[in-house]
């Protein structure tokens, strides 16, 4: 059975175009992170948007990881993503080479992570190579990456039942066209707030994911940190075209770097065992991104993720379904 175009809505009565639960495929960074908060710091932590996604995303499925590392790359971090029901066979080895490492601090406001050093290192030549049993994912994540390196591994693939994008303002300030270009070939946009407005060039929130979803998207996800998430998506009245769920009310944030990455991989985490891909799949899977980014930002790094449970993600999701029902 083909999988649904990228403009096509499945309707209620559609079968899931692969078993339940459907596998999923990052391609991403995976890198070695020095970050300070006001709550502590940590040096050479396991960080990379392919590595936070396919940590919260094994919560609910097999992953699939693509990358590239150097020979630095800790091997206790590889045996850790094993364990963690993640094929890690497209993770590339650079022979001599040293891994991605991003140097960052955190003032109170959380929401801003200041920048103090980035070194590609490997990540600066990587082009992503798909091994041949990873090209008929049943979801795709196009994790923050050059949206041409993205567009690269779309040709490599068969059409998956759902393909979600990340980004960031860099590439929307130096490759907008092929940005726009992957976009007009995925399901799902996930966005922050800021990168919104300055992709659409507007200040209004909605109007900027219009801009998004008239390139063909079903839907726009906008990442609003420490207060939530909204989707957009199109639909006769707000109550169709509209969604918002709050972020957990933690009392202690430690370390939020990573949160944008765990979110996607609670959501199509969760969507890989929905039967139909519609609207209301990805409102509760939305509710399912919140609670994985809320349990990351409680330590640094994976740490918290390490000991995190299903049952304690229930729990939280069953208190999301509490606070926000009126």
């Amino acid at each position: 059975m083909s999988a649904m175009s990228v403009r096509e809505a499945p309707s209620s009565q559609q079968p899931a175009s692969r078993p339940l639960p459907r596998d999923i495929l990052v391609v991403g960074s995976v890198a070695l992170d020095d970050v300070e908060t006001p709550f502590g710091r940590v040096e050479s932590a396991l960080g990379g948007s392919a590595t936070y996604f396919a940590t919260a995303a094994s919560f609910y499925t097999p992953v699939k990881l693509v990358a590239v590392v150097g020979t630095d790359f800790p091997q206790e971090h590889v045996d850790f993503l094993r364990g963690r029901q993640v094929d890690v066979t497209g993770l590339e080895v650079v022979e001599g080479g040293r891994t991605f490492r991003w140097r960052g601090r955190y003032e109170y406001d959380m929401n801003t992570a200041h920048t103090l050093d980035t070194q590609l290192n490997v990540f600066a030549e990587f082009v992503p190579k798909l091994p041949e049993t990873y090209r008929r994912p049943g979801l795709l994540f196009l994790a923050n990456i050059d949206p041409e390196l993205q567009l690269g591994v779309l040709e490599q693939v068969e059409r998956p039942d759902l393909v979600a994008l990340d980004t960031m303002n860099f590439w929307i300030s130096s490759k907008r066209d092929a940005l726009a270009e992957v976009m007009r070939r995925v399901d799902v946009v996930l966005i922050n707030e800021a990168e919104a407005r300055q992709f659409a060039d507007t200040y209004s929130l909605p109007a900027a994911a219009r801009a998004i979803l008239e390139l063909g998207p079903r839907a726009v996800i906008v990442k609003k940190g420490e207060y939530g998430a909204s989707m957009f998506t199109d639909g006769n009245h707000l109550g169709e075209s509209y969604f918002f769920v709050p972020a957990y009310p933690l009392e202690v944030v430690r370390d939020p770097t990573g949160a944008g990455d765990t979110f996607a991989g609670g959501f199509l985490g969760a969507l890989a065992h929905e039967p139909v891909l519609d609207s209301a799949a990805f409102r509760r899977a939305i509710v399912h991104g919140s609670v994985i980014a809320s349990f990351t930002v409680e330590d640094f790094s994976v740490n918290r993720l390490r000991t995190l449970t299903r049952a304690e993600i229930e729990r939280r999701f069953a208190e999301f379904q509490a606070f926000t029902r009126f």
